[in-house]
């Protein structure tokens, strides 16, 4: 017994000393969490968004941004490095849109990386010379903010800003003088090097450093700037209807913040209020921002809070033993599909929920022709839609 009881006392120092002193990359900065407001209010818990309907995507996975081509095609960033065109039937609010037999699918182009951001230059934008409105910008997580053309070859736009590599290249939207607004969501962590999109997102909400930036890359002088730093992994990103100002999805902060464009770039020592939070404390992780019809916002929240995490916000050290646990020990929220919209003064006008989170780690929503296609981070072989947009309660 003597033995026994050594043998498990020795584990127990082996496994104390690993979760305290193994080194790990994160380096916590102590916060406070705002209280998570929960499930109440504008977001009450509801089922508008289990009645997803799904278009096949084959065997593709993660269909993690959707924008609509100048050509009437979806474009849609998966897994694998790879960009599909889905040619949709028309919109008819009946059971005739769900047939798979309506769908068209191909493979549009390869980036050899993993794609998230999606955009077309507007209708009628100013666009440098050799350039057209069919091309495709995309945001590359691992290689930088890309240009497809519409033979689907692929061209690198840039990949560093102030002297730094783009690590994590996440949204991206363009106005109508051709200018490409993005953000890099974590110069500390590429998903590149830590094992992907979802793994690197993780590490760095744990250690909220503020290593994210919002960068503009101008295609006529081919140069790309530093807007603003200092950001909690700063997600997706969608142009204001007036072009004066960004909304970005500041994921580690869970809230939406508005960037006036017209004001001179800052550090994030700054304390000009170029920058504003319009969506604060929300119960969720937000991701992709879309403009939708009427003035409206769209935007994904990924998994829910999760109480533990944000009674760490503290804590450095308990965060560092969250990283050193093994990742199914980790306090991962459970899956729960959540969108919404919000106008350009941050009021909630759609609120659409599945809490039994079917349709896993709804990143965001694009709006077209009375139809809203909710994307994915991890769903296999289906693109998830909604015909027609519920109604506000």
């Amino acid at each position: 017994m003597r033995t026994v009881f050594y043998a498990v006392a020795g584990l127990f120092l082996v496994a104390g000393a690993y979760l305290c002193l193994w080194p790990v990359p994160v380096e916590p900065v102590a916060w406070q969490a705002p209280p998570a407001p929960g499930y109440v209010g504008v977001h009450a818990v509801n089922q508008r968004l289990s009645e997803l309907a799904h278009a096949p995507l084959g065997d593709y996975i993660g269909p993690e941004d959707v924008t609509l081509g100048p050509d009437g095609w979806l474009y849609i960033a998966v897994e694998g490095g790879h960009i599909l065109r889905l040619r949709p039937p028309a919109s008819t609010g009946g059971d005739e849109a769900t047939a798979t037999t309506d769908w068209q699918l191909e493979r549009f182009a390869s980036t050899g990386g993993r794609p998230l951001g999606l955009a077309f230059a507007p209708a009628g934008a100013t666009l440098p010379a050799g350039w057209t409105e069919s091309d495709l910008v995309v945001a590359d997580a691992y290689i930088g903010l890309l240009r497809i053309d519409s033979r689907g070859e692929v061209e690198l736009l840039t990949d560093e800003a102030a002297g730094r590599a783009i690590k994590y290249a996440d949204g991206v939207d363009i106005d109508s003088q051709g200018i490409i607004y993005f953000t890099d969501a974590s110069t500390r962590f590429g998903a590149k090097d830590y094992r992907g999109t979802f793994a690197a997102s993780v590490l760095d909400i744990l250690e909220h450093s503020g290593s994210g930036r919002l960068l503009r890359y101008d295609p006529h002088s081919d140069t790309t700037e530093e807007l603003r730093t200092g950001l909690n992994f700063p997600n997706g990103v969608a142009l204001s209807r007036d072009e004066q100002a960004l909304f970005i999805a500041e994921t580690g902060s869970y809230r939406i913040l508005r960037y006036s464009i017209a004001r001179e770039p800052t550090s994030a020592g700054d304390d000009s209020d170029e920058l504003e939070v319009v969506v604060a404390n929300l119960p969720g992780y937000p991701d992709n921002i879309r403009r939708g019809a009427d003035g409206r916002y769209w935007c994904g929240l990924t998994r829910p809070r999760s109480a533990l995490l944000d009674g760490m916000s503290q804590s450095p050290f308990q965060r560092k033993l969250v990283v050193r646990l093994p990742s199914w020990l980790r306090p991962i929220p459970p899956s729960y599909g959540h969108v919404f919209a919000f106008d350009e003064s941050g009021t909630i006008v759609r609120d659409l929920q599945d809490p039994s989170g079917t349709y896993p780690s709804t990143t965001g929503a694009t709006e077209i022709d009375g139809r809203l296609y909710v994307q994915s981070l991890h769903a296999h072989g289906v693109l998830g839609y909604l015909d027609p947009i519920p109604a506000a309660p």
